[in-house]
Order: structure tokens, then C-alpha cells, then sequence
């Protein structure tokens, strides 16, 4: 077990190194890129330095910021201890998909597509899978009253930072996972029985073609104190980084637009979708609230399932008035 804990803290570290990791160096490269020219622009109403621009101490001084650390730690660990034998993995999901199309439709089509094609495909396929399942599992984690007390941990954040991608908790991660494997699983699926050919995947540094571009424009400023705006015609089709932070307000009007992931579309069609030109970044707060619960490390994981018991104890209660006729009480 040491050894399995030695491997996971060397992993956490060599983050910054996999193109696979949202705070791979070159997307936090292209994140402080973006941000330059804000930069240049209040250096004229201001001395601040560089540093102190991307850095603000008000910010990453906060003690939201050593949580957002801490859960990211924890829950590698808690994940790779007591989670992983409980993944879904997405072999099983993948001939599932392919078995059932078959049963619908008969033998696979084996289209006859140029291979640079066929590959093409089956990356957009892959990411539009991925992003579409990431907007429906986000939307339930705002819907459902259940999995919000979870989903509450990474709202509950007052500042956000690069670091706060990972403030959740372990049950949202492990939903999530599963989330990946089900739509990865269906985009093979797909892919086989449209093609019956092995399926390739364009990707840069081993990263989806279309996730390496997403993360390395400015992925990172998603949780930023910095306010990136692609205008209203963009942010029809992509979510920038301001309509992100914009879903983060503590404004209860806001909490459940912009849900998509890189994909504004899902929420132009759910109804969920608000521009960042909307809104005014110097009167924006983040949190859900009240931090009752959530101002600690230990509170980020036990408050939740505090909640629900709650919750499931008001439904026991009304489920037993309900059932009990007015007549039959004492």
C-alpha cells in the first residue's frame, strides 16, 4: 500500500507534465498568453507586477485555495484505494453499444471511408460524446436536490483558481468517470459498427485533437479571477472562460446557466445559456451562499452526506404522513 501511495503523490506532481491533465504546462502556457494583453492594459492604471497581476495574494491566500490542494490529494488517493475496483470501464460499455446496434440493424455497415476520415470522425465523435455527457451529468448535479449537496463542494468555492478544476467531491469524481467511460464506450461502439476497422484518434502529445485546443485556449481561466470574453456570436457555439465564471456567481440567477464544458450549444438548447456581456465581472461573487459546512477541509466531505440524510429524513417523514390515513392517527 505505500508503494501504491508513493506512486499516486509521484503522479500528482508529474500533472504539469500530461497533456492528458488540465494544468499540463504548455495549457498553462497558452492560459497566461490569452491574459497578457489584459495585463498591458492596467498596467496604465496601475503599478501592479506580473506576479502580482496573475497571483493576488486577496486570492491565493485564501483558505479555499489550501482546500481546493487538499481535495485534489485526497481524493487521487481516495480514488485509486476505494473507487477504482468500482469504475465502469468502457470495454464493456463499447460492446454493448456495438452488440446492440447490430441486434437493431444487422451486420456493421463497414462504410469504405478514407482512413483520415474515418479518423477524423471518430475524434469529433469522441468529443462531442464527451462534452455532451459532461453538460448532462452537470445539468443533473443541478437539477437533482441529491447529488447538488455534492456538486455544492465545488460551488462552495469564494475564489477561484487553476486548481479549483479539481475541487469536488469523491462521488461527483467517481460519477464523472463512470460518465467518461459511458460516452467513450458509445463513441467506439458507434465507430465499429459505422466502420468495422480498428479506430485511430487524432491527438496532440496523446490528447483528443479537440480537447488538447480547448484546454490550451484558455482552459485554465474557466476558475480565474481573470475575465475572458469571446463575444456574444462565440460564446453562441463555445463557452469562454468569463461564462464559466459567470456560472460560478453566488448569484442565485446565474448558478445554473453556461453548464457546458466547451460546448455552448447544449445550453442554448436547454435553455441554460447567458452571455458573459450580461453580466458585470466587478460586481461578480463566487460561492452558493452560505459556506455553513464547507469552510473546512473535513466539512468539503462529510457535509454532503450530512445533507442527504437530511433530506432523506424529511422524505421518510412526508412518506409516512402520506401513508398513514388523517383517521388512523392517534
Amino acid at each position: 500500500m505505500l508503494e501504491q501511495l508513493t506512486g499516486n503523490l509521484i503522479e500528482l506532481v508529474n500533472y504539469p507534465l500530461d497533456p492528458t491533465k488540465r494544468i499540463f504546462g504548455l495549457y498553462l502556457l497558452g492560459a497566461l498568453l490569452l491574459v497578457l494583453p489584459l495585463y498591458w492594459r492596467q498596467r496604465h492604471s496601475g503599478s501592479r507586477s506580473l506576479w502580482r497581476f496573475l497571483f493576488p495574494s486577496q486570492i491565493y491566500r485564501q483558505p479555499s485555495v489550501g482546500h481546493d490542494l487538499g481535495l485534489w490529494v485526497i481524493n487521487k488517493l481516495i480514488r485509486s484505494l476505494l473507487l477504482l475496483p468500482l469504475m465502469l470501464t468502457m470495454v464493456p460499455v463499447a460492446l454493448a453499444v456495438s452488440d446492440g446496434l447490430e441486434w437493431l440493424f444487422g451486420q456493421p455497415l463497414a462504410l469504405v471511408w478514407p482512413q483520415w476520415a474515418v479518423t477524423l470522425l471518430f475524434t469529433l465523435l469522441l468529443f462531442v460524446l464527451d462534452d455532451l455527457s459532461r453538460f448532462l451529468l452537470h445539468l443533473a448535479m443541478h437539477k437533482v436536490p441529491w447529488l447538488w449537496d455534492y456538486h455544492k463542494v465545488h460551488h462552495s468555492a469564494p475564489v477561484l483558481t487553476p486548481m479549483t478544476i479539481y475541487r469536488s467531491h469523491p462521488l461527483e469524481s467517481y460519477l464523472y468517470a463512470c460518465r467518461m467511460a459511458l460516452s467513450q464506450g458509445l463513441a467506439i461502439g458507434i465507430g465499429y459498427f459505422l466502420f468495422a476497422s480498428s479506430l485511430q484518434v487524432y491527438d496532440i502529445l496523446g490528447a483528443n485533437l479537440f480537447v488538447f485546443l480547448f484546454n490550451l485556449l484558455g482552459a485554465n481561466l474557466r476558475h480565474s479571477h481573470l475575465w475572458i470574453s469571446w463575444g456574444t456570436p462565440l460564446e453562441k457555439w463555445f463557452i469562454s472562460p468569463a461564462q464559466h465564471q459567470l456560472h460560478h456567481s453566488d448569484d442565485i440567477a446565474h448558478r445554473d446557466c453556461n453548464l457546458g464544458s466547451a460546448l455552448a450549444c447544449w445550453d442554448r438548447w436547454f435553455g441554460q445559456w447567458l452571455p458573459a456581456e450580461q453580466a458585470d465581472p466587478k460586481c461578480l461573487t463566487f460561492g452558493c451562499g452560505s459556506a455553513a459546512g464547507h469552510d473546512s477541509l473535513l466539512g468539503l466531505y462529510l457535509t454532503p452526506i450530512g445533507d442527504n440524510l437530511q433530506r432523506l429524513r424529511r422524505y421518510l417523514v412526508r412518506w409516512q404522513r402520506a401513508i398513514i390515513a388523517p383517521g388512523n392517527r392517534e
